[in-house]
């Protein structure tokens, strides 16, 4: 069985949800198959970043379907296949092909072969849900860091609108789900060195503040963008808003809504606690009507 020795080249990144595609390779994995194709519209999860979980749809060829149970990202030397954490290897690691893994359930012989014409098809309303768990997720970050600019007492690197980077600089986890994510910070010592004050920090104007630049942001309906150096699943991509007078460029290889047109987002904080350490709790809602 012969393996890729370039990337898979995706379109989920610029929204497509069904993608005609070739068999490259199948091996047997877990009670199943593993199934490489040549193009995908499967967004897989990355285990080095899982916040955006992995595309929901099926494998066509012919009249044959198959559900797909699992999209991971996998790494192959032209002589093995590795999937997620397995991977010996950091993504965009040169000689290596990096490739979207579509997990099929089925007995040996009953899968895909090689050089078969194919046809996935991803659930869309649940891509849509998620993406705009995404699109929120980011505008949260922007906002939340613009409202805990004056906490800082050193200078740091900014975010992609020029305030202090607290999301980069304190986050823990991130998960983005449909409508909406939870994003952990840790408010430890670290933190503290780089000189943000956790201090009579208060949760409810500071949740008033992110909210407010949320609803100024949102009520422009502003155009969303994904640009990408290249069709690969290792090439880079920027997250782009051009927000009122000012533009958002984020590195991030997910999916995203296309504006902010009919889009409220709004967040709630809380404050937890992680082995002594304080931890900021962000939860984020995004309310799309013309997708419910």
């Amino acid at each position: 069985m012969t393996l890729p020795t370039t990337d898979t080249r995706v379109t989920y990144p610029a929204g497509a949800t069904e993608a005609l595609s070739r068999v490259l390779h199948v091996e047997a994995r877990g009670g199943g198959h593993a199934v490489l194709l040549d193009t995908t519209a499967f967004h897989p999860v990355d285990h080095a970043w899982p916040d955006q979980g992995a595309d929901r749809g099926v494998l066509e060829i012919g009249a044959r379907r198959w559900t797909v149970t699992g999209c991971v990202l996998g790494a192959t030397d032209g002589t093995t296949l590795h999937l997620g954490a397995d991977s010996p290897v950091r993504k965009g690691t040169e000689g290596w092909a990096f490739v979207v893994v579509h997990l099929i359930e089925g007995a040996a012989g009953d899968g895909p072969a090689e050089g078969d014409d194919a046809v996935v098809r991803v659930d869309a309303a649940h891509r849509a849900a998620v993406s705009a768990g995404h699109t929120g997720c980011h505008l949260a970050s922007l906002a939340l860091n613009r409202a805990l600019a004056g906490r800082w007492k050193k200078d740091v690197a900014p975010d992609a609108l020029g305030a202090p980077n607290f999301d980069a600089l304190a986050i823990d986890t991130t998960d983005i789900g449909e409508f909406g994510s939870l994003d952990r910070y840790r408010l430890g010592k670290s933190l503290r060195r780089k000189g943000f004050s956790v201090e009579d920090l208060d949760l409810t104007a500071t949740a008033a503040a992110v909210n407010a630049t949320l609803a100024a942001w949102t009520a422009t309906g502003a155009p969303i963008s994904i640009v990408a150096d290249g069709g690969g699943l290792t090439d880079r991509r920027r997250w782009v808003c051009d927000l009122p007078g000012e533009r958002a460029e984020i590195p991030c290889g997910g999916t995203h809504l296309a504006s902010l047109a009919g889009v409220d987002v709004t967040v709630r904080l809380g404050l937890g606690d992680a082995d002594g350490t304080p931890v900021l709790q962000m939860d984020t809602r995004v309310g799309v009507p013309a997708l419910l």
